[in-house]
Formats: C-alpha cells, sequence, structure tokens
C-alpha cells in the first residue's frame, strides 16, 4: 500500500488505482483479487469462507460491547477503537475449544479463563491507558459491582494533565449477552475532587446490578477538567480520559 504526496488529494478510483483517505493520511491501492462469487462458493476458498465469518462475529461482537458501555465510550475513545476491540474479540473466539472452524465465537471463548483475561483491562482510550495515568489500587466487589479506593492522593495516585485543576471517577456494571445482542448497565454516581494533596477513600457504587444472563463486567471512567471562573470544562475535550475494564466476572 503507497501513500499519495502529491499536491493534488485525489479520492476514488482511476485506471483500477483507488485514492482514499484514512486515519493515516491519504493511502494509493491497485483494484483487483479475487471475484467475491468465487470466494462464496469455489471450494478452494473454503478456509477463507470460514475465516469471514468469524471475523464478522468479531467485529460484531466488538460493537455490541462498545454499545454496551453506553454514554462512557464518547467520553474516553480513540480513532482505532473499533479496530482494537475487534482484535480482542478475535482472540477471544480463539478460546472457544468446543465449536468447529468457521462457527466459533465470543460466547464459547468468554466461558474460558484466559478469553476472559483478554477483555480485562481493555483501554477504550490508548492514547490514556489506566495503568498509565492511574496508580492508586483498588478493590472491587464482583456482587455489587463497587470499587473501593483507599487512601487516594491525587497528587501522588494521578499522572494529570498540565492545566487539569480537577479529577472525576465513576464505574458502570454492565451486563452483556453476546449471543442475543442484549445489555444493561448501571452506573455510580460521579465523585469530583480537586487534584491536591488531599487524601481520602472513594466509594463507587452502582445503583444496581444490571439484569441480564450475560457475562458481567465493571468499567471506570476517569476524566480530566479544568476550572474557569467557578465552572469546570472538560480539557482537551476529553481526548486524555481513561476509560478500562477493571473486572470481568
Amino acid at each position: 500500500m503507497a501513500k499519495n504526496t502529491s499536491l493534488f488529494r485525489i479520492e476514488g478510483t482511476l485506471d483500477n488505482v483507488t485514492f482514499y483517505k484514512s486515519a493515516d493520511g491519504y493511502l494509493v491501492r491497485t483494484k483487483g483479487g479475487v471475484s467475491k462469487k468465487r470466494i462464496m462458493n469455489d471450494p478452494a476458498f473454503v478456509r477463507t469462507r470460514e475465516n469471514g465469518r468469524e471475523f464478522g462475529r468479531s467485529a460484531s461482537s466488538g460493537k455490541l460491547l462498545r454499545d454496551a458501555v453506553g454514554s462512557f465510550v464518547f467520553k474516553a475513545k480513540d480513532s482505532k477503537l473499533s479496530s482494537r476491540l475487534m482484535k480482542v474479540m478475535f482472540d477471544i473466539k480463539n478460546q472457544d475449544l468446543v465449536s468447529v472452524r468457521g462457527e466459533r465465537n465470543v460466547v464459547n471463548g468468554l466461558a474460558t479463563a484466559t478469553g476472559k483475561a483478554y477483555l480485562k483491562g481493555f483501554d477504550f482510550n490508548i492514547r490514556a491507558t489506566l495503568k498509565s495515568v492511574f496508580f492508586n489500587p483498588f478493590v472491587v466487589d464482583a456482587t455489587t459491582g463497587m470499587l473501593t479506593f483507599t487512601d487516594l492522593n491525587p497528587i501522588e495516585a494521578i499522572r494529570f494533565l498540565e492545566g487539569a485543576t480537577h479529577f472525576s471517577l465513576q464505574s458502570g456494571f454492565v451486563n452483556l449477552d453476546f449471543a442475543t445482542g442484549a445489555s444493561a448497565i448501571t452506573y455510580s454516581a460521579v465523585t469530583n475532587l480537586p487534584i491536591n494533596g488531599a487524601v481520602s477513600t472513594i466509594t463507587l457504587t452502582p445503583s444496581g446490578v444490571p439484569t441480564g444472563t450475560g457475562i458481567e463486567f465493571v468499567v471506570l471512567l476517569l476524566e480530566f477538567f479544568q476550572e474557569v471562573n467557578g465552572e469546570q470544562y472538560s480539557l482537551n475535550n476529553g481526548a486524555f480520559n481513561v476509560l478500562n475494564i477493571v473486572e470481568v466476572l
């Protein structure tokens, strides 16, 4: 794949050469390859069809997860979230040891400890990962989804952005059925504090246990704000907020 460096930013197809814009700039590729009809019918491409089905299910599972975390995802995400999440779902699908090739899925993958381990710790915003920003230990209550942060000192526990005066913490308790697509989420109240040396213990308690028969997991949202004349404004439009799956139950 080539990159277009000319003065003219062309998009479209010209003489079997396609010009298009991506997050990495203007790219160029040639048109061609095996026809879709042959891929869908030729026995020589049976492996390709199997991979395609599993690829599609992994992509759909990633979208289900993005949708399940509700408004949180709009406050902390990066431009390549969809592709990164799809890769995680593809890895989880590979842990399905009971289905035949072409039918492996995320539901069976998450029934294993290894599959759950792929999901735990996932960061929705690669520009601000939980491990690189937040250093205070916490405890998760598997029954209620409650998060407890003991003796949190913002100056010592948070790598905050220049200009940030405040931060907030909020959690979500999610139940997601990857087989049916049904999901539910409950939220904790928002804890908003100034970035100073005051030490406190913070408890984030979801409003209840989400209903459903799917897999349960807890997410943590960390946002940064700048106070101006008594009003708090999202710092850098939330570009460096943190959203992490802290526990998979």
